[in-house]
């Protein structure tokens, strides 16, 4: 057993705890270096393997990105496109879209409309032309327009009948194009007429009022805040609107009565220019329209196998059809001819 209480004398030996003198590391072996050789190698490749992999992406998004520019400059290409991916030396049926919110600014606008148009009627191939309809209706201008356009066509092209083909609807500025045609096809559920003008206004004066919210709109002229979501309109100003949408209804009216002539039946007593809209089969009653059919059984009528649109494509709007998104056009002019209710304070003519 050790000695207790130590030697007062006597220096303990601390020697095992005195730090011996430092050691210099001695050289990797030979087996040492191969090992971190090999490690470096490694992340030499690994680092080349992630280089190509990168590059080959990026060309693979370059390809695809020139793949996208390709396909949208045949898309915005002058050609016709067959439904049947035919030329247009044979004879076949022409058809023109008109498809959604009739609009300078959306696919149904006057000067693309108009244009394919005058090429299915130059077209020598062409045996016959047919408006394919499926809108609620839209800018009267611009309904006018397209309806101007059908009238000359006619009367340049006699030999040559030019029909218009409503889908699910083909209401107010719809009608207003397909009255200018030799005859208007339906199917007996489309929805059919609308001939009138409408201009929604809403007074907000009270909300505004609980809300705290103050109008301070600066004008230069007695009337120029007409429409002024914050205040009623005045008698004068009421007869004065409806003075506007009543002189653009009797253009609406006219066009309809000069394209349709006396196979409309007793438009007073039967209101078909009220702003009313039928379905297919009672347009055809009323003479609003003539007989059913679509683009295929008119030209199984016609003898014409083939059917070639002559409508540009519109790659934007295929690009979200694809995606299956629908995108606010934004608004319309402030007078339109629809028949569907526009959430606006300014004016729509349906």
């Amino acid at each position: 057993m050790p000695n207790w209480p130590p030697d007062p004398n006597k220096r303990p030996d601390n020697s095992a705890n005195q730090p011996t003198q430092q050691q210099q590391p001695s050289p990797p072996s030979g087996q040492e270096w191969k090992v971190l050789e090999n490690t470096l190698l490694a992340s030499v490749v690994e680092q080349r393997r992630a280089r190509r992999w990168s590059i080959f992406f990026k060309l693979l998004t370059f390809g695809y990105i020139l793949l996208i520019f390709l396909t949208l400059g045949r898309g915005c290409s002058s050609a016709p496109t067959g439904m049947d991916a035919v030329d247009t030396s044979t004879p076949h049926l022409a058809v023109v879209e008109l498809q959604g919110v009739i609009s300078n600014d959306d696919v149904a606008n006057a000067y693309d409309v108009n244009e394919a148009l005058r090429d299915a009627f130059a077209n020598s191939n062409s045996k016959a032309v047919a408006l394919d309809i499926n809108s609620p209706g839209g800018s009267p201008v611009q309904s006018d327009e397209i309806w101007q356009t059908m009238m000359d066509l006619r009367q340049e092209y006699p030999e040559k009948k030019l029909y218009a083909v409503i889908g699910d609807i083909g209401a107010s500025g719809a009608y207003y194009i397909a009255s200018a045609a030799d005859e208007i096809y339906v199917n007996p559920s489309s929805l059919v007429g609308s001939i009138g003008v409408i201009m929604p206004s809403y007074n907000v004066e009270g909300l505004m009022d609980k809300v705290g919210v103050e109008d301070r709109t600066i004008t230069a002229g007695e009337y120029k805040d007409i429409l002024s979501l914050s205040r009623p309109l005045t008698d004068y100003e009421e007869k004065h609107v409806e003075g506007v949408l009543a002189n653009t209804h009797k253009h609406f009216i006219n066009a309809v009565k000069e394209g349709r002539g006396d196979r409309l039946k007793n438009p007073e007593q039967n209101k078909l220019f009220s702003g009313l809209f039928w379905t297919g089969e009672q347009s055809i009653e009323l003479g609003l329209a003539d007989e059913t059919g679509s683009i295929t059984s008119l030209g199984k009528q016609l003898d014409l196998d083939t059917i070639i649109s002559y409508s540009p494509a519109d790659p934007f709007q295929m690009f979200m059809d694809r995606f299956a998104v629908k995108l606010g056009a934004g608004i319309g002019s402030s007078v339109s001819l629809d028949v569907l209710p526009q959430e606006s304070n300014t004016g729509q003519m349906r």
